[in-house]
């Protein structure tokens, strides 16, 4: 043994390693963590769970069936999410984890079916299956990551306390068969389970979690996130591939079939173009990486996946139907499941940005959106113009956005010598001074 390494060191590393090897956890330290091939299998289950979510929706083109979907909605998003800051943590390749994953998957599974009747006969089946998944994923995720055994430390053992009590709300609505007292309850148990990360999970005796307790790998983050978004944007490619292979032979059914696809495409390129890139890097660079993830990922992706769903239902009754006029609840869901993309992008990018300002692009596209639905209100036009139209929007969005990150209308401006080329520069580096003045003085 040489003389410099203290006895019984070869022992302790060898433990050390041992330790490790049986570890529940990716141990990342905040640095990179891929994405799994389990978690892309995992996520199939909910390719079918948004599909049911746009059949719902479809069925029932009310304001209740508009509510009773954004609840089943916010209840599909916040399951996955969960799943997706629990595999932050911990490691897909351990057994235990993936039978962990597998329990879920299927939980998840059944939730997916009962989402159709869930404000009817089948509520029970989802209610039991949602729990199931929260509860139960939450609860282990504490186990793993030791908290269990330690006396400080209970980040998820207080995110488990918060969906016990939600369970109350969700069980009550359960005890009732009007739809919207079901609703209300529903609405109540999600009121509770969406404001525990903005309490940071705050329960009597336990106190509240710190931002450090959410270290994460920010690269993960997003790339869950922009992956969740394929799947919204596949289910809607897979919806209108579906629903143009059985409609009959019609004048416009090819227009509205092409405006489809040029839509999701606007929609892809405006979310990965600038917005899953930047997102990336900014989570990855940040000094709180877990703020950025509840901030920009967890919550302001909810009204960009709902944009992309309502949007497939668009396209799905467009293709149907292409030279019926546009009623009121058709413009509602094309100008809505616009508005609702470009707001979710708007404030994710101006997030990821560190600008205290929102991208001009996106607030062109909402008043555009603003403009259609005006427009389809007053006139009624053919289903079909009405959706050209967002698709006209949402390029216009994209093309914008893309000019000025890539090479820059102000440049452009200046180049060729106009005063407003000149003015807005002016102004930007006013707007910079005064910002650079601000974070200097709170140093």
């Amino acid at each position: 043994m040489p003389a410099d390494r203290p006895p019984g060191i070869g022992a302790a590393l060898a433990g050390a390693r041992e330790q490790s090897r049986r570890s529940l956890l990716r141990n990342h330290g905040g640095g990179h963590a891929s994405v799994s091939n389990l978690e892309l299998f995992f996520d199939l289950v909910y390719v079918f769970a948004i599909t049911q979510l746009s059949h719902f929706l479809l069925v029932d083109l009310t304001l209740l069936g508009a509510a009773q979907t954004a609840v089943l909605f916010f209840a599909v998003w916040w399951a996955w999410m969960y799943t997706t800051w629990a595999t932050n943590w911990i490691d897909p390749d351990r057994a235990p984890n993936r039978f962990l994953i597998g329990a879920n998957m299927l939980a998840s599974l059944i939730m997916a079916s009962a989402l159709p009747e869930a404000f009817g006969p089948h509520g029970w089946q989802f209610v039991a299956a949602y729990l199931t998944v929260q509860i139960g994923r939450t609860a282990y995720t504490s186990y793993a990551l030791g908290e269990w055994k330690r006396g400080s430390g209970f980040n998820m053992l207080r995110a488990t306390l918060w969906f016990c009590v939600a369970a109350i709300p969700w069980i009550g609505g359960l005890l009732t068969d009007q739809p919207l007292l079901r609703l209300a309850w529903w609405i109540a148990a999600l009121g509770i389970e969406y404001a525990g990360p903005l309490a940071f999970f705050w329960f009597p005796w336990l106190g509240r979690s710190r931002p450090q307790d959410w270290e994460i790998s920010g690269s993960h983050m997003a790339e869950r996130c922009g992956l969740f978004i394929i799947i919204a944007l596949g289910e809607g490619l897979i919806i209108t591939g579906a629903t143009y292979t059985g409609v009959e032979p019609a004048r416009g059914v090819n227009a509205a079939f092409l405006n489809a696809f040029l839509g999701s495409f606007a929609m892809w390129w405006v979310y990965f173009d600038i917005g899953a890139r930047r997102g990336a890097w900014h989570i990855e660079h940040h000094a709180a990486p877990g703020l950025v993830a509840r901030q920009a990922f967890t919550y302001w992706h909810i009204p960009i996946v709902a944009g992309i769903v309502v949007l497939a239902v668009v396209d799905e009754i467009t293709l149907a139907h292409p030279f019926d006029p546009a009623h009121p609840d058709f413009v509602a869901l094309v100008a809505g499941g616009m508005g609702l993309f470009v707001w979710g992008n708007m404030a994710f990018k101006r997030i990821s940005s560190g600008n205290p300002w929102y991208p001009l692009s996106h607030g062109i596209g909402l008043a555009l959106a603003a403009v259609i639905a005006l427009w389809g209100l007053a006139t009624m036009p053919p289903k079909l113009a009405l959706a050209a139209a967002s698709t006209i929007a949402l390029v216009t969005v994209a093309l914008w956005e893309w000019g000025s990150f890539h090479g820059g209308w102000i440049e452009r401006m200046e180049a060729r010598g106009w005063w407003i080329g000149r003015a807005l520069r002016r102004r930007m580096n006013r707007r910079n001074a005064r910002r650079e003045a601000r974070e200097a003085a709170r140093r």
